[in-house]
């Protein structure tokens, strides 16, 4: 298998090293990649103790993506179990369903032990999850004893080795339960975190809200500039005037100068448009005449140049 994969490849290098340390079942877990293929796994768990799926056997698939360890693993089950679909990549906070929440330093064994661990709770309508009686479980637990996998072979009463009542057992239980928890733990706080950056995104203020908490001077002044682009005159009318109902503690003498400077602006626009449209025909009118004065100016050329060739035919023939 080692002349098959690039070496160098940082999946392969970890892949192979995980694959040396779980070389060895042990009474809780096995699990090896496939003789053609690296980046698919079969592994064997036994169900936890004191729960519906004591002395169950389980099997299952385990495929990689080629950025691992960087992206989690898809776990599938093969066999029948009462907590997780058979055929269907599971949803765990371990699994490809949540890349948010898996971590580069996890491993297939992480992986083995978290199955162990999540077998107990409940599904609570995750993807993959089942909540079968426990009667049905223990059922199931008996039958996969019999389960006999065709892609790799293996049979589910020798795969593992038998279970001890030893410290190492009781170990190896007590890391699954511990594992599953905290996974479960850090799921729960990645989904509530995310919860609170969906809610702060979604609470966008818009136009009206903005407008609600401008005070009324400003807000006079935005509404006169959205008229203005329709109604220019209106706008530069409504925008002075606003503010002049406010000023009450002024002077009298700054009130007559705010008045007439009012009154200017007022007035301005009215010039304005007066103006217009004189400036308009002085400038026709302005051209019309130029183009009289070289009308007449290239006439009057046209004449001398005239004039003074008969001149000459006057002055030839004398």
């Amino acid at each position: 298998m080692e002349t098959r994969y690039n070496l160098k490849s940082p999946a392969v290098k970890r892949l192979m090293k995980e694959a040396a340390e779980l070389k060895d079942p042990t009474d809780h877990y096995h699990a090896q990649p496939l003789e053609d293929n690296l980046f698919e796994w079969h592994f064997t768990v036994r169900g936890p103790p004191d729960s519906d799926f004591d002395g169950g056997v389980y099997h299952g698939r385990i495929v990689l993506p080629p950025e691992y360890p960087m992206k989690p693993p898809s776990i599938i089950l093969l066999t029948a179990n009462g907590r997780f679909e058979v055929g269907k990549k599971i949803c765990l906070s371990i699994s490809g369903h949540h890349p948010e929440t898996w971590q580069p330093s996890w491993s297939i064994r992480t992986a083995l032990l978290a199955i162990i661990g999540f077998m107990p709770t409940k599904g609570e309508g995750a993807i993959g999850s089942l909540d079968y009686t426990p009667e049905e479980r223990r059922a199931l637990a008996k039958k996969s004893q019999d389960f006999c996998c065709e892609g790799c072979g293996c049979a589910m009463k020798g795969v593992l080795l038998p279970l001890k009542s030893g410290s190492d057992s009781s170990k190896a239980d007590q890391e699954a339960k511990e594992l599953a928890r905290q996974i479960s733990f850090k799921a729960e706080v990645n989904s509530s975190g995310k919860t609170i950056a969906d809610s702060d995104l979604n609470h966008s203020f818009s136009l009206n809200d903005l407008q609600d908490n401008i005070p009324t001077t400003f807000q006079g002044a935005t509404a006169s500039t959205s008229n203005g682009v329709s109604n220019p005159s209106g706008a530069s009318l409504q925008q002075p005037v606003q503010p002049a109902a406010k000023n009450t503690s002024m002077s009298p003498r700054q009130r007559r100068a705010q008045q007439q400077s009012q009154r200017r602006s007022s007035a301005s626009p009215d010039v304005i448009q007066g103006h217009q449209p004189r400036d308009n025909h002085t400038d026709h009118g302005g051209s019309a005449v130029l183009i009289v004065i070289l009308t007449l100016a290239l006439a009057a050329l046209i004449f001398r140049r005239i004039y003074l060739a008969n001149e000459y035919i006057f002055d030839f023939e004398l």
